[in-house]
């Protein structure tokens, strides 16, 4: 790179609102595009973390002007996390109070970021249909009616979510694509995105295909494939897909979708990271799964335009986590036919969390609450020789004849209990309910090597995923 090809530095900023847009492109070179060339708009470098600042400041402004928001009025909307994020970056700027709903489904870093944000977050059902009480926009809008001073944003129906598109994003692309753009991929969440630069693309007489990225499960890639809503079913990727076409979503300026499942997003964007160096979020996974589709069955060189939505960061958890993809069928695993199946975490790949039996009480206890587990194998030269749970340590510390400080200086194996109920691993899945009906883990051997725990809520996901 020369020096004139660097970026120049723009002067410090007195506001992070002043920041939100003008993101860089990059191009994929390290996966296969086919005869095509890729570039990723890196919306994950708004101040928010995600394309979605652009929509909030347009949206509040919008309210602003139009008398819908005033001073001490409260912002709620409901979002699937990374809108709250950004109406809460610019709300609390402006003075604003922001209540939002969220679907349970969402990551626990999204819903952490909200609160630690000021945010007044309230989780509900992610397993109703739109027209429920309980669906995240219709809770939303009966709270903002309820709430004096209360703007319901509905970014499914505001028309400032995709003139936000039409003023900034378009724009942008445009102008760092050199005024050559052959085919630009989007979803839809709220339908802003895709509609505000397609229109923006139409102005400026752009021959651009537009593309949209669609989970399978959403309806809407059957609405521009097929003129009807395809199957409705269930999917783990977040902020895109719906069951109905929002009111922003000008269907008609998409020339054909793609479905992507979501073991092909979660794999795609986990080879972004591995190939590119780039950390993005479930979403960005559908879409940059259909531009490589898009991209490989062309037979002539084009020039494809797609988004890194939002920063991975907020999906460590989940989709940059190998056990939660084994829980939820999404991981790569081999399957034997036996108890293994259900384990997840594995001892013979350093997944399972455990103690020695010297550790001290204290240091177990502190694993134990970083792993969210609430009991620890223990083990010694390779082998299985007990297992600490919660009641051992809380059995320790029901005692005055010690002091606090020399309760958790205690060896885990004066007080692990070494009377195991194990099983084997061939054994069939009926050998687990004894153990359950006892409220016992079960200790999965296979002949004397430790294989793993097999807790009610591994069988539960097991038969739920073999269904």
């Amino acid at each position: 790179m020369s020096m004139t090809d660097i970026p120049a530095l723009s002067r410090p900023s007195g506001s992070l609102l002043d920041l939100i847009g003008k993101t860089p492109m990059v191009e994929v070179t390290r996966m296969d595009t086919g005869p095509c060339r890729l570039f990723l708009k890196l919306e994950a470098q708004n101040p928010g973390g995600s394309i979605k600042d652009r929509i909030a400041l347009s949206m509040i402004a919008a309210a602003e002007k139009e008398g819908y928001l005033k001073e001490g009025g409260t912002i709620v909307e409901a979002t699937a996390g990374n809108t709250g994020l950004a109406l809460t970056l610019v709300g609390q700027a402006k003075g604003y109070k922001v209540l939002l709903v969220i679907p349970d489904k969402m990551s626990k870093e999204k819903i952490q970021h909200l609160r630690a944000m000021g945010a007044d977050v309230r989780l509900t059902r992610s397993d109703v249909p739109h027209g429920h009480p309980e669906y995240y926009t219709d809770m939303a809008e009966r709270l903002s009616q309820q709430i004096p001073g209360g703007f319901y944003v509905n970014q499914f129906a505001n028309e400032a979510n995709s003139a936000a598109h039409v003023a900034t994003t378009g724009p942008e692309i445009w102008e760092q694509m050199g005024h050559d753009v052959d085919a630009f991929v989007a979803g839809i969440g709220s339908g802003g995105t895709i509609t505000g630069v397609a229109r923006y693309l139409n102005s400026v007489g752009a021959k651009t295909e537009i593309i949209l990225a669609d989970p399978v499960g959403s309806t809407l890639a059957g609405v521009v494939n097929d003129g009807v809503p395809g199957p409705e079913g269930s999917y783990t990727v977040e902020g895109i897909g719906q069951n109905f076409v929002p009111d922003t979503a000008d269907m008609s300026l998409i020339h054909r979708a793609y479905s992507i499942p979501d073991a092909e997003a979660i794999a795609t964007v986990r080879e972004l990271l591995l190939k590119e160096g780039i950390l993005a979020g479930s979403s960005s996974g559908t879409l940059i799964a259909s531009a490589l589709r898009y991209c490989r069955e062309q037979t002539e060189a084009k020039r494809v335009v797609t988004f890194v939505c939002d920063t991975g960061a907020k999906y460590l958890s989940k989709v940059y986590n190998d056990a939660w993809l084994a829980d939820q069928g999404l991981g790569e695993r081999d399957i034997q036919g036996n108890l293994a199946d259900l384990i997840s975490r594995k001892y013979s790949k350093g997944d399972v969390v455990v103690a020695g039996p010297d550790d001290t009480l204290d240091t177990a206890f502190k694993r134990m609450r970083g792993a969210d587990v609430s009991q620890l194998p223990v083990i010694k030269d390779g082998r299985l020789v007990g297992i600490l749970d919660e009641s051992d340590i809380v059995h320790v510390m029901n005692t005055d004849e010690i002091t606090r400080q020399e309760r958790f200086k205690k060896s885990v194996g004066s007080v692990m209990t070494t009377a195991l109920d194990t099983i084997q691993v061939n054994e069939p899945l009926d050998a687990l309910i004894p153990l359950f009906d006892r409220d016992r883990v079960a200790i999965v051997l296979d002949g004397e090597q430790f294989v793993g725990l097999i807790a009610r809520v591994d069988l539960i996901n097991h038969l739920s995923l073999n269904r």
